[in-house]
């Protein structure tokens, strides 16, 4: 797994996260988030990390799960707020459904992202899709 990241996401910095996600690798799911926990250590209310990582992780697991190729994380926090690119190698729209009871877990990631981001959405990129997420940067 190949990760970069610069700067500390403080008040007036940009600060960016990025990482090459190995094909079906889950336990990139909890790396992740450990590294955002990091970028985000100073920024936004109380909670919002959280939820940064939470949504990542969603938006993880799908490109890994449903794609069975490798995939790129970007995440990048600066003085308007955060936004998180997960980028894939498959063609196709995900879409969020409404989870069916005997589903357990799955099903609801995008229902997560679109129910607790600030925005979110999905654009074609060469071969492939990213899905992203923003957050704002509303402070305590």
């Amino acid at each position: 797994m190949e990760d970069s990241a610069d700067g500390g996401g403080e008040r007036g910095h940009t600060s960016q996260l990025r990482r090459r996600l190995g094909r079906a690798d889950l336990r990139a799911v909890p790396e992740t988030r450990r590294a955002l926990r990091e970028l985000l250590r100073h920024w936004g209310r109380p909670g919002q990390s959280e939820t940064a990582e939470l949504l990542t992780s969603e938006l993880v697991t799908n490109a890994l799960v449903h794609t069975d190729q490798d995939a790129v994380l970007t995440a990048t926090v600066g003085p308007d707020g955060l936004r998180v690119e997960v980028r894939d190698f498959v063609p196709g729209r995900p879409r969020p459904r409404k989870p069916d009871g005997d589903e357990g877990t799955h099903g609801r990631g995008l229902v997560l992202v679109q129910a607790f981001a600030d925005a979110w959405g999905v654009r074609t990129h060469g071969i492939g899709k990213v899905v992203w997420f923003e957050l704002g940067a509303e402070m305590a």
